[in-house]
């Protein structure tokens, strides 16, 4: 009787598994399961009561109430969801297929591999919904995955026959993966040559998975029972498939060997870089390692030239904001600060500027920590802070280089600042950046550093604030009704505005986020006599700012508003980025 109604599922799954009902309406699980005869109507009804009242899943009460057997719930929730089922006695499984995935990942996930067309790889799984082993095996391969039911004892009898892997052994699985742990933490110390080729793809689909959905970094997070991966993509971390435990100790090896770290030591933090390539296209990657409770957490930073290096009329400057900004940087000395905190794109903001102004006749010279970024034809340098090589120590040994335009990475100290602010005095122009929350409450915090408020007004040319707010996708870009409360939160609420707002619906270009790309709001302080008056007066940062006002300054909330009425960006994004109380 069972085999007759395996038969009859069989059929149901045989075209993609959908047989329609009336109006062409696919069947649910159970009307599936009583189309197939396996259970009765009145069986059906006292498990959709039982469901109704308990919240069980279905397919548990199907399996306790009416008897099924797991595989053949199995099967239902396959044939439901037009999943192919594969017969694994009667397919030829391919040995370029099976060569493409290890024997232990085969047998923990309980999946055959039978074909391998162009680039997609055919598997059979005892559970086609396990989207994390997907995923996984994905990354992997470098490969599309196409997945087809097989009942998992047939899986089983197949990984015996291919892979040489015991079916009757119990707890089969729990066993491989406690070899895979020894046979990890054995070769933590032996070197490259003992990380399997499973794992070398693993590492390197995982980091080229990175680059493809443009992370800014690539969080690598050791927990109890899995190893956690998360890109930050757009500013904002999202979670992602992650790597099985046993693979833990391979993987976190692997990138501290392509880093060049010391393997052998995992009880203090590590630097280094990474050289990758990626479909033709190389990469640096700046690396990070620290000792978590579970392991070590591993960050990498990834740095595309390309995106760092752009024209400052990509960046987001409005045309006033840009035309002042180039007036300050073409100033033959001086300093110009650009500030906001850590991710804000400062750098971006920095580099993109050298590059504008950089010329033959120019002698540009950094000191960065650390140097993200190589540009041509601009002397870069990294301080040493163990071996003397300070911000400070640093800005008074390139005065003697006979530099033209100094970029000091970050003004951390006091004495840092007074060496640029003698710098621009004897005729160089200074930028660097500091970490404040606005252009004016940078000024407060110089004075906090016991800055003479004197030499601040005659040296410095213009100050920039700055924030990166997510851009609208435009392949799902719709219009929409902003929430009240932020219109209240904006200052728009009593001014009945004519502006058009606009939101992403998600699609797969964003990866369902309705957000693709970043681009910068700013305020620049341009420090005019007024303004350089009321600096040098120790006035507070309020009267400072209403001065700016009078004389056209605009603050990054109102280029961020300016930002959502030309359909860029959202008002949720810029109130998230923008809004201070």
């Amino acid at each position: 009787m069972e085999t007759d109604k395996s038969a009859q599922l069989y059929k149901l799954a045989g075209s993609g598994g959908r047989q329609p009902a009336a109006g062409g309406k696919r069947k649910g699980l159970g009307e599936l399961a009583v189309a197939s005869g396996l259970i009765t109507d009145a069986q059906l009804a006292l498990a959709l009561q039982q469901q109704q009242k308990s919240g069980r899943p279905l397919p548990e009460l199907l399996q306790e109430l009416c008897g099924l057997a797991r595989e053949t719930v199995q099967e239902l929730l396959a044939a439901d969801a037009g999943i192919d089922k594969v017969d694994l006695a009667r397919v030829t499984i391919e040995s370029e297929a099976l060569a493409k995935v290890s024997s232990d990942f085969a047998m923990e996930h309980r999946l055959v591999p039978i074909s391998l067309a162009q680039n997609r790889l055919t598997v059979a799984m005892a559970n086609p919904f396990d989207l994390a082993a997907l995923d996984q095996l994905q990354f992997m391969t470098r490969l599309y995955i196409n997945a087809r039911y097989a009942p998992e004892s047939k899986i089983v009898d197949a990984l015996g026959k291919f892979y040489g892997i015991a079916a009757d052994v119990p707890g089969q699985v729990e066993k491989v993966e406690k070899k895979a742990d020894r046979e990890s933490y054995a070769k933590i110390h032996e070197g490259e040559e003992t990380i399997g080729p499973h794992v070398i793809r693993l590492v390197d689909a995982l980091l080229g998975r990175g680059i493809r959905e443009e992370a800014t970094d690539i969080h690598i997070e050791p927990e109890e029972n899995n190893l956690k991966v998360r890109f930050r993509i757009d500013g904002i971390l999202h979670l992602r498939p992650g790597v099985t435990k046993s693979l833990q100790p391979a993987v976190i090896t692997r990138i501290k060997i392509m880093a060049n770290m010391d393997i052998s030591e995992n009880r203090v933090p590590q630097d280094g870089r990474i050289s990758f390539s990626w479909e033709g296209k190389s990469f640096d990657l700046r690396v990070s390692t620290f000792p978590m409770i579970y392991g070590e957490k591993v960050v990498l930073r990834v740095l595309d030239k390309e995106k760092v290096v752009v024209g400052l009329e990509k960046l987001g400057f409005s045309p006033a904001a840009q035309l002042l900004f180039e007036r300050s940087v073409r100033r033959p000395h001086g300093i110009i600060l650009v500030t906001g905190p850590t991710g804000s794109g400062k750098t971006t903001t920095l580099y993109s500027t050298l590059v504008f102004i950089n010329s033959a006749e120019k002698n540009i010279i950094t000191l960065e920590d650390p140097v993200e970024y190589e540009i041509p034809d601009i002397q870069q340098s990294q301080i040493n802070p163990k071996a003397g090589l300070t911000f400070a120590t640093g800005l008074r040994a390139v005065l003697r280089q006979d530099p033209d335009i100094i970029f000091v990475g970050e003004m951390r100290d006091s004495e840092t600042v007074d060496v640029a602010i003698r710098a621009a005095l004897t005729g160089h122009l200074v930028f660097s950046t500091l970490h404040t929350n606005d252009a004016v409450g940078s000024i407060s915090r110089l004075l906090d550093m016991e800055v003479n408020p004197s030499l601040m007004a005659s040296t410095f040319v213009a100050i920039v604030g700055q924030r990166l707010v997510r851009k609208i996708c435009s392949h799902c870009k719709e219009l929409a009704t902003p929430d009240p409360a932020l219109l209240q939160l904006a200052g728009l609420a009593d001014k009945n505005p004519a502006v058009t707002f606009y939101r992403g619906a998600g699609c797969a270009r964003c990866l369902e986020t309705g957000y693709r790309g970043r681009i910068g709001i700013y305020e620049i302080l341009a420090v005019t006599p007024g303004i350089a008056q009321l600096i040098s007066q120790r006035q507070p940062d309020q009267v400072i700012q209403q001065k700016a006002k009078e004389e056209g300054f605009t603050t990054m909330m109102e280029d961020g508003l300016e930002k959502v009425a030309r359909g860029l960006t959202t008002l949720d994004e810029v109130i998230r980025v923008a809004y201070t109380v």
